[in-house]
């Protein structure tokens, strides 16, 4: 029996989609925790591409079960589009196979509206978010006025609870964003018939959970987003609107600390981030476009250009602290060939005085100067190399590197997008 948590270390984009799919063939249990579909994992299976916003990618494999857990914000039109898609491709998806929490919360059209509202009302000041109503979502969850998912099988209820917040939204929405107005039977009758959809789905999820563990089940916690877009400990505002750190699997799924077995941060052998907010060290040269177009470093979910920079070793130190990883993953290690030397940065530099971990004051880690270790590149192309002693000398160097610099060891390193251009030092389920 293990329950592993899978997180990113960076901002979101570091190729968790691929280690999770790769571990869901030992795993019995896949469960999404925390984000909504504002987080895109693409996975390759059977030479097709798809890119999963909602439901685990535990999916394609016929055996498992996957679950959604309360502490993910469930746009139903994209998780129903999710479910039709995949079954149109010869992937089933039934109930019992799949199981969304009653006690997630709902993102109804004027999370959405509002999003986007605010956004254009923020002109130079906007913090890049995706639109799709994550934020407002979370913030009427906090505010205790927000609609679950299990409210939806209850009529009643729903129209009590939509009655309730629709004449707020559309009077926000309409005198001080300047949008226009939401139609209250617009909504309810095409969420009731969503609703209809979903209830074969609907479950506890934190009692499906116990269930599994008393089973000896092996269970994979499927993190979104990364450790510096957590709302509590990442470079705030320019975050998501929930716990990205290991620490959210346990109430954004209802289990307990005790029974998580291993924490896995994924890491990109190089930095990128999406939308706003502060960067060390992005790059905006012709080193920071080969990272770009080596990299395919373009938006799952937006499309958006990713900025790219080198390795922030002070990030991925924070990373460590803050998920108490066990064990780290690098993947893109194959878009750094041709590169030399290659940088790390190991700390900042502000206002004269060296710097060797993150501040908390957003406009102090805007104008950080990074640091950098400067290491040996190679010229090889490693992605078709399967055994971790026939990379490049320099390959190897750099992985001991960031062991050392880190003190967590590199269990998995990814060379490239398939499945089996990955080198597995250690599984997590195995051993």
């Amino acid at each position: 029996m293990a329950s592993v948590v899978i997180v990113g270390t960076q901002w979101g984009d570091e190729g968790k989609g691929k280690i999770v799919d790769l571990l869901t063939a030992y795993a019995d249990v896949i469960v999404r925790f925390q984000g909504g579909n504002n987080a895109g994992h693409t996975i390759m299976f059977d030479g097709h591409k798809f890119i999963l916003h909602l439901i685990p990618s535990g999916i394609f494999h016929e055996s498992k079960k996957c679950l959604i857990g309360n502490g993910v914000v469930i746009d139903p039109s994209v998780l129903l589009q999710e479910i039709d898609n995949l079954t149109s491709k010869g992937i089933p998806v039934e109930p019992g196979r799949l199981l969304i929490s009653e006690r997630a919360h709902l993102i109804m059209p004027y999370h959405k509206a509002i999003d986007l509202a605010r956004e254009a009302k923020a002109g130079k000041t906007k913090i890049g978010t995706t639109g799709r109503g994550i934020g407002p979502c979370y913030e009427d969850k906090i505010a205790r006025r927000g609609i679950k998912v299990g409210d939806l099988l209850d009529k009643e209820l729903f129209h009590e609870k939509l009655s309730e917040i629709l004449e707020e939204k559309n009077f926000y929405l309409e005198k001080y964003l300047g949008a226009d107005g939401l139609s209250f039977d617009e909504i309810f009758e095409s969420y009731l018939r969503m609703g209809e959809r979903l209830a074969p789905y609907v479950a506890n999820v934190a009692i499906e959970l116990e269930k599994a563990r008393q089973q000896k089940a092996r269970i994979l916690f499927e993190g979104a987003q990364g450790t510096q877009l957590d709302i509590d400990h990442g470079t705030y505002p320019f975050v998501t609107s929930s716990n990205t750190v290991a620490g959210g699997a346990c109430h954004g799924a209802g289990v307990g600390p005790t029974t998580i077995d291993e924490v896995m941060g994924i890491c990109k052998a190089y930095t990128t981030r999406v939308g706003g907010g502060p960067f060390p060290t992005e790059l905006s040269d012709d080193t920071g476009l080969h990272l770009r177009e080596r990299g395919g470093e373009y938006g799952s979910t937006t499309g958006r250009p990713r900025r790219c920079g080198w390795l922030d070793g002070v990030v991925l130190k924070e990373a460590v602290r803050l998920n108490g990883l066990s064990s780290l993953t690098i993947t893109k290690l194959d878009v750094l060939s041709g590169l030399d030397p290659l940088k790390v940065c190991v700390a900042y530099e502000y206002d004269g005085k060296r710097l060797e971990n993150i501040p908390g004051n957003i406009k102090v880690f805007s104008n950080l100067k990074p640091i950098y270790e400067e290491l040996p590149g190679w010229q090889e192309d490693i992605s078709g190399i399967k055994k971790l002693e026939d990379l490049p000398e320099n390959c190897k160097n750099y992985l001991k590197f960031i062991e050392e610099f880190t003190g967590v060891p590199v269990n998995i390193v990814s060379v490239g997008p398939s499945r089996d251009q990955t080198i597995v030092l250690r599984n997590p389920f195995e051993s």
